[in-house]
């Protein structure tokens, strides 16, 4: 039976940006994020506290906090690599409800990533969440390549849940399952997550599909039909894994995240309840698409919603 109703993350103002080539000013962002809350958004992935040399278009997260006026209904995260990060982002502890940290189930992809091995990054992950929990933070843990490594292929599902409830023991109230680039397919999605829920009774489960093989969709219905009421997404489809396909070399396939738009638009088709106003959400979503000079990825942003030619 599927929900009446899911929780929706918009993580494009982090996950989407991060890989533009052009900075994007942090006036833009601020607007942005201030759009999305205003069409209903109330969980938002605002920005990363990671070094600036490395992402570079991230290295105005302190001002883009600073700056966003939101609902309070708005729960807003933000995603910490490591403890540098953490003691960053602490200096601004009341603009923000959650933190997320992150590790790869591939060894390979993790050691790309961020240059650690994944008994490394563990490690690391349970100091941040533990110091997070002390201030009253909540605590999400993404696994990525959850369900498929571009280096090393298949990922034993075991070691996912194994991640998983290491990242439930050290505190994660939530666990999201990355399909990192876009290898997921809706057969295993409805198989693995019921086994994962199994293995973490009193978690909350967090599906985040990217669409790179056009899958996005199928495997989020897949997710749904499994029990899921719990997804990410970016606006237009942008963002995915800064680590390129070995198998296709740059430029890059693309690698976006499923595109909130067309997220949304499947789910309230579907009766099933987002809290999102979608003909605002695409408004943001446009805004954006001016600010880079592109048209951007999701399908809903160029046929519009179906409710607009129901009479057509």
């Amino acid at each position: 039976m599927l929900p009446d109703r899911v929780h929706l993350r918009e993580v494009g103002p982090r996950d989407g940006f991060q890989n533009e080539p052009e900075t994007i000013p942090t006036a833009v962002k601020v607007a942005l994020i201030e759009r999305l809350a205003a069409a209903g958004v109330t969980r938002l992935e605002a920005t990363s506290f990671v070094r600036a040399d490395a992402i570079p278009q991230l290295a105005d997260a302190a001002e883009v906090l600073r700056a966003i006026r939101l609902p309070d209904a708005v729960s807003v995260s933000v995603l910490i690599p490591n403890e540098r990060g953490l003691d960053a982002a602490l200096q601004l502890r009341d603009r923000f409800d959650e933190v997320n940290v992150f590790l790869s189930a591939s060894e390979t992809h993790n050691r790309r990533n961020v240059n650690r091995p994944v008994a490394d990054s563990l490690a690391g992950v349970t100091r941040v969440v533990e110091r997070a929990r002390a201030e009253g933070l909540r605590c999400q843990g993404t696994i990525a390549t959850a369900f498929g490594c571009p280096y090393e292929g298949r990922v034993d599902p075991a070691r996912v849940a194994e991640l998983a409830e290491a990242l439930v023991v050290a505190g994660c109230e939530e666990i999201a399952f990355g399909d990192t680039t876009g290898m997921a397919n809706p057969a295993q999605v409805r198989s693995l997550f019921p086994r994962w829920a199994q293995a973490l009774p009193g978690a909350e489960l967090t599906a985040h599909f990217h669409n790179t093989r056009g899958q996005g969709l199928a495997n989020a219905l897949a997710a749904l039909d499994a029990g899921v009421t719990s997804f990410e997404a970016s606006f237009g489809e942008l963002g995915g894994c800064p680590e390129s396909d070995p198998a296709h070399p740059p430029p890059r396939i693309p690698t976006g995240n499923v595109a909130s738009e067309d997220l949304v638009s499947m789910l309230h088709e579907m009766g099933i309840e987002t809290g999102i106003d979608l003909g605002r959400l695409l408004v943001a979503s446009r805004s954006v698409q001016e600010q880079l000079g592109r048209p951007l990825g999701a399908h809903v942003l160029t046929a519009g919603p179906v409710e607009w030619h129901a009479h057509a």
